[in-house]
C-alpha cells in the first residue's frame, strides 16, 4: 500500500507523509461507510489498522456474552499456523483474559472511553500509560499466544458500541520489532472509536434494510420484499423453467369490524389470518409470505408444483373461514405451472392473481380462483386470463402490437395497476432512498464525506417518490441560531396570498441563501436536533410560524426531520400540495433516512 508507516528511532509508526495516520483515519471513515455488513466493514479496520501503525497482524474480535468467549471475526496479514482471514471458529474464553473483563462488565455510556493497552510477550505487566484499572493484571493466555505465534507485543483497542463493551482490536508485531508506544495506544484509541462509529452506521442501515422489507403490523415480509423476491424467481423460471406461483388474497370483513368494533380489533384480525398464512408457508418450503398492505396479502412460491400450491391455498381459505369475527378470504391463484401463457415480468403474474382474487371475491367463493384452469364457453379462453390480459394495454395473446382501444374493460371489472410511480408507505419510502444512497456510493457521485450530497438524495429521492411539490436542506453551522438554506428544488409552482407583502416574504423564504433564525421556529429547532414533525396547513395546534410559512407559500402540508453531526446541524424539509401524496405517516421513516446520510465523514456545505 502506498504511504505505509516505516519505524522511527523510538519505535512509534512515523509516516513518510506527515498526515499518513490522519488519511488512514479518512480512508476507514470511507471504507466503513460504504459497507453492508459488519464484516465488510471490521475486515476494512483490521486491513487500515494494520498498515497506519506498521503492525505484522491485526484482528477484530467480538465479544459474545451469551458464550463468554472472545470471537475472532477476520484476522490480516502475517497469519501464523492455524489462522486464517475469515476463521469459521476461532475463539477463547473470556475468563483468560482478566484485563478485559472490567470492560464487560461497565458501561460507557459517557466521559471517557476505554483507551487501548500494550502486552508484550514477557513476563511484565502491559504497558500503556493509559491503561485501564482492570488491566493491570498481567494476562498470561495473550503472553503466552503472542510467543507460540512468533510475536513480540500487540496492542488491544476495546471498541464500545452503544455504551457496552463490543469487541476489541488486536494489533501484534513479530519478534524483532520495536514494542507499540503510548503515541501508538492513542493512535490506536482513535481507530477503535472510528470502527465503533461505522459499526453503528452498518448496524442502522441493517435495520433499516429490515425495516424496509417488513410489514410493521404483521411481522410479514411487505409488498418491496415480493417484488425483490419476484423479480429473482422469474429470472429462474425463464433460465430453467422453475415454477413460480403466487397466491393473491383479500381478507373479507375488514371494513365492517374497523367501523363496528374499531381499528384495535381489525387489526387483530389482520394479525391472526397472518399467522395462519405464516403457517401456511411452512407448508411450502421457501416460500414468502407477504402483506401486501391494507386488508391484501400474498404468498409466493418458488419451485414447487402449481397442484402442491393449490392445495395450500384451498386449506388457507378454510382456516380463514374460522377466524373469530372474520367472513374468510377471496383468493386468486396464478402459477406459471399452468396454463396462462408466458410470464416473463412480475407484473404479469400478478395480474393474474389479481384476476382471479378479483373473480373470487364478486363470486364470493369459499375456494380459491385459479388462473388458467377454467374456460368459457366451447373453446374460449380462460375468463381470468382474458381479464388479466384485459387490464394490460401492453399485451396481445398473439403478439401483435395493442390496438389504441386495449386495455378497456367494462365497467362491472376492474383494473389493478401495482407498482405505482408514486407511494406514501414508510417501507417503500425506505428501501427506494436506502437504494439511491446505497447507488450514490457505488457510483462515487459524491465525495464519501460530501454531508450535503447525501442528503440532497435523501429529499429528492423522497419527494419523487410522495409526488412532493419542493424540498428543502438547510444546515446550522456549529453553536449557531441562524439556518441558511443550502440546496432546495421546486417542481411545481402553489398559489399563495396575492398582497404585496405576501409576495415579498415568499421571495424571502423561497431565497437561495434563505437564513432562519431558529430562535423564532422551536419546532424546527427541535427537529435539527434529531427530531421530525409534519404538519398538515390549517390543522388546530400547529406551530404559528411554520403555518404562516405554509400559508405564505401556497402549501398545503410539510414533513421534515433533521439531526447533527461534526460539521453542524441539518434539516430536510418536503412540500405538499393537492397532488402530494399524505405526509403524516412518513415523518419517522425520514428521520431515520436523514440519521443514515448524515453518519460517517462530514463536512459543511459549499460557502
Amino acid at each position: 500500500m502506498s504511504g505505509e508507516a516505516t519505524m522511527s528511532d523510538d519505535g512509534s509508526a512515523a509516516a513518510s507523509t506527515p498526515d499518513l495516520r490522519l488519511q488512514a483515519v479518512v480512508g476507514l471513515a470511507q471504507d466503513m461507510s460504504g459497507a453492508l455488513t459488519p464484516l465488510e466493514a471490521v475486515r476494512a479496520a483490521a486491513v487500515r489498522a494494520t498498515d497506519a501503525l506498521a503492525a505484522t497482524m491485526a484482528a477484530v474480535s467480538v465479544w459474545d456474552r451469551e458464550s463468554g468467549r472472545l470471537r475472532v471475526l477476520v484476522n490480516h496479514g502475517d497469519l501464523a499456523a492455524g489462522e486464517e482471514e475469515l476463521p469459521e471458529d476461532e475463539s477463547y474464553p473470556v475468563h483468560d483474559f482478566p484485563e478485559i473483563v472490567t470492560y464487560l462488565e461497565e458501561q460507557w455510556s459517557g466521559g471517557r472511553l476505554p483507551r487501548a493497552w500494550v502486552q508484550t510477550a514477557e513476563d511484565h505487566p502491559p504497558h500503556s500509560a493509559y491503561a485501564h484499572p482492570g488491566a493491570g493484571a498481567f494476562c498470561q493466555e495473550r503472553a503466552a499466544g503472542l510467543r507460540r505465534r512468533g510475536r513480540a507485543c500487540c496492542l488491544v483497542a476495546p471498541i464500545v458500541l452503544h455504551g457496552q463493551a463490543w469487541g476489541e482490536l488486536y494489533l501484534a508485531r513479530a519478534v524483532g520489532l520495536p514494542v507499540f508506544t503510548d503515541a501508538d495506544t492513542d493512535y490506536a484509541t482513535l481507530l477503535a472509536a472510528q470502527i465503533s462509529a461505522g459499526l453503528a452506521q452498518t448496524e442502522r442501515v441493517a435495520d433499516l434494510r429490515r425495516l424496509a422489507f417488513t410489514d410493521a403490523l404483521t411481522g410479514l415480509a411487505n409488498r418491496r420484499a415480493v417484488d425483490a423476491r419476484l423479480e429473482s424467481a422469474l429470472k429462474a423460471h425463464i433460465r430453467d423453467n422453475t415454477v413460480v406461483s403466487l397466491v393473491v388474497c383479500d381478507v373479507n370483513g375488514l371494513k365492517r369490524v374497523n367501523d363496528q368494533l374499531g381499528h384495535e380489533m381489525g387489526d387483530r384480525l389482520l394479525e391472526r389470518f397472518a399467522q395462519q398464512l405464516s403457517l401456511s408457508a411452512a407448508r411450502l418450503p421457501g416460500s414468502l409470505a407477504a402483506r401486501l398492505g391494507g386488508d391484501e396479502f400474498c404468498l409466493l412460491a418458488e419451485g414447487q408444483k402449481a397442484d402442491e400450491v393449490v392445495a395450500v391455498a384451498e386449506d388457507l381459505c378454510t382456516k380463514a373461514l374460522e377466524l373469530t369475527e372474520g367472513e374468510g378470504v377471496a383468493c386468486g391463484v396464478a402459477s406459471t405451472g399452468d396454463s396462462i401463457g408466458p410470464v416473463s415480468t412480475p407484473d404479469r403474474l400478478f395480474r393474474l392473481a389479481d384476476a382471479a382474487q378479483y373473480r373470487a371475491k364478486a363470486a364470493r367463493a369459499a375456494h380459491p380462483v385459479v388462473a388458467g384452469r377454467s374456460h368459457g364457453p366451447g373453446l374460449a379462453p380462460d375468463p381470468v386470463v382474458l381479464l388479466a390480459d384485459a387490464a394490460d394495454p401492453h399485451h396481445r395473446a398473439d403478439g401483435r402490437k395493442a390496438g389504441p382501444g386495449a386495455g378497456r374493460m367494462g365497467n362491472h371489472d376492474r383494473r389493478r395497476f401495482r407498482g405505482a410511480a408514486h407511494s406514501a408507505d414508510p417501507g417503500q419510502l425506505l428501501a427506494a432512498v436506502l437504494a439511491a444512497l446505497d447507488q450514490s456510493t457505488t457510483r462515487r457521485s459524491s465525495h464519501p464525506a460530501d454531508t450535503l450530497a447525501r442528503l440532497t438524495t435523501v429529499a429528492e429521492t423522497s419527494a419523487r417518490l410522495l409526488n412532493a411539490v419542493g424540498w428543502w436542506v438547510s444546515y446550522v453551522p456549529p453553536g449557531s441560531q441562524l439556518m441558511r438554506t443550502a440546496q432546495h428544488a421546486v417542481y411545481r409552482m402553489t398559489s399563495g396570498p396575492s398582497g404585496n407583502k405576501a409576495q415579498t416574504q415568499r421571495a424571502q423564504i423561497e431565497a437561495p441563501d434563505a437564513v432562519f433564525d431558529l430562535g423564532h421556529y422551536p419546532t424546527t429547532r427541535r427537529a435539527v436536533r434529531g427530531g421530525a414533525f409534519s404538519l398538515r396547513a390549517g390543522a388546530p395546534g400547529n406551530d404559528p410560524a411554520e403555518e404562516a410559512m405554509m400559508v405564505v407559500s401556497g402549501y398545503k402540508g410539510m414533513v421534515a426531520a433533521g439531526g447533527g453531526n461534526p460539521a453542524g446541524g441539518w434539516l430536510v424539509e418536503l412540500f405538499a400540495d393537492e397532488s402530494t401524496l399524505p405526509l403524516g405517516q412518513i415523518a419517522a421513516a425520514l428521520r431515520a433516512l436523514v440519521a443514515v446520510a448524515l453518519s460517517g465523514p462530514a463536512s459543511p456545505p459549499p460557502g
